[in-house]
């Protein structure tokens, strides 16, 4: 390990988790279609409404089937939140987490699809490990009342290998259609390399039974050395996951020095990283070949400089009718929202939301009132819905 790069590193760890990305571009010229859209703008008129305040950097959301959601703040607390923002004291049973140092904490929740009867939830988080260090998931069966608590918990993903600082570290959670389970495993910073390895779940969206056993359609299950929960790879540090209307999952990630982007995510697909890229590295060198290689994929959008993105949603709601199969991605670097109009799978315009907020943005979810919510990430983040505004 070089002198730049051990700077490099001292300086993101230092920074983190309030800066995710560099300030600088890569400078590539912008190639057509895949970068800097032209600006779009809507009649569409909105309200901001707080929801809940106070939380300690809100994480990851969800719905549950009466109305309330259920939130992840990343200093390993897990509250639930009324429609009229009345906050539970912390969930008890939440496994331990390594909060402090780098982007460490507990990070997304997902519902099983039977939650409605068996009130089965899933959280992603960085746990300590008797050989290291990593990401996990655990299983764990959601108990009300007034003591509302976690019982039956169960790892069932632990990402491999154990070592690596706590930077990239993924941790987003979606549930497929087909009721299996996607995580998105970042590259770990220093060991980027691993991201083209396949024995590795560094840099890797990862698929797994609600058990945690390995599907047997997954791409990589009969290749020797590999490690079966393999979906896609070549990732650097994907922080959202979300699938469209038509079942397309599609991830949005970290670059390094600019090369932000979004992917359409195929099983057994390569995406490149660090052979390929937009960026480049914090010390400005040249990170791999360049921007193309046969048999890896290209995204689907990036952006330079990088605007550090987070969650992600499609807006499928009725409330605000021009958005209608718009993508919606937070950004952390820039305090604001994209509004990303799309032509199938290519984006034709972009636009930027709540800037005046001056907030990281965190995560970004439909309700099922058909209003967006969004997460603000900080010591005293808030959860907040954009209404129509007559």
């Amino acid at each position: 390990m070089n002198k730049v790069w051990i700077s490099g590193l001292a300086a993101l760890a230092m920074c983190a988790p309030a800066i995710a990305q560099d300030w600088g571009g890569a400078a590539q010229a912008p190639i057509p279609g895949l970068t800097r859209a032209p600006a779009a703008k809507s009649d569409t008129r909105f309200s901001v409404v707080t929801v809940a305040s106070g939380l300690d950097h809100p994480w990851g959301l969800r719905f549950l089937p009466d109305g309330r959601m259920i939130v992840t703040e990343r200093v390993g607390r897990l509250r639930i939140l009324s429609p009229k923002g009345e906050l539970s004291p912390p969930v008890a049973g939440v496994p331990q987490v390594i909060s402090s140092g780098g982007q460490a904490g507990l990070f997304d929740v997902e519902l099983d699809p039977g939650f409605a009867q068996n009130h089965i939830l899933y959280l992603a988080y960085f746990e300590r490990r008797s050989g290291g260090q990593g990401l996990s998931v655990a299983r764990a069966k959601l108990e009300e009342g007034a003591a509302p608590h976690l019982s039956d918990v169960k790892v069932i993903f632990r990402a491999q290998p154990e070592n690596g600082p706590a930077i990239n570290l993924g941790g987003r959670l979606v549930m497929g259609k087909d009721g299996t389970l996607f995580v998105t495993v970042g590259d770990r910073f220093t060991q980027r390399d691993k991201a083209q390895d396949i024995s590795a779940d560094n840099g890797k969206i990862v698929r797994i039974a609600t058990d945690g056993t390995i599907p047997k359609d997954n791409p990589f299950v009969s290749h020797k050395g590999a490690r079966g929960e393999i979906w896609s790879f070549g990732h650097r540090n994907p922080q959202g996951l979300t699938f469209r209307s038509d079942g397309a999952l599609w991830d949005v990630e970290h670059g390094a020095k600019g090369g932000d982007e979004i992917n359409l995510i195929k099983p057994g697909h390569n995406y490149g990283w660090p052979v390929i890229t937009y960026g480049v590295d914090y010390s400005g060198e040249k990170i791999g070949i360049g921007t193309a290689k046969a048999g890896m994929d290209q995204p689907v959008y990036y952006w330079d400089p990088s605007i550090a993105p987070s969650g992600m949603a499609f807006y499928t709601g009725d409330l605000f009718p021009q958005w209608k199969g718009n993508l919606f991605i937070g950004a952390l670097k820039f305090k604001q929202v994209r509004r990303l109009v799309m032509n199938g799978d290519k984006v034709t315009g972009e636009e930027i939301l709540l800037a005046d907020l001056n907030e990281r943005i965190r995560d970004i979810r439909q309700g099922p009132d058909g209003a967006l919510y969004i997460l603000t990430d900080n010591a005293k983040g808030r959860i907040l819905k954009l209404v129509p505004k007559p």
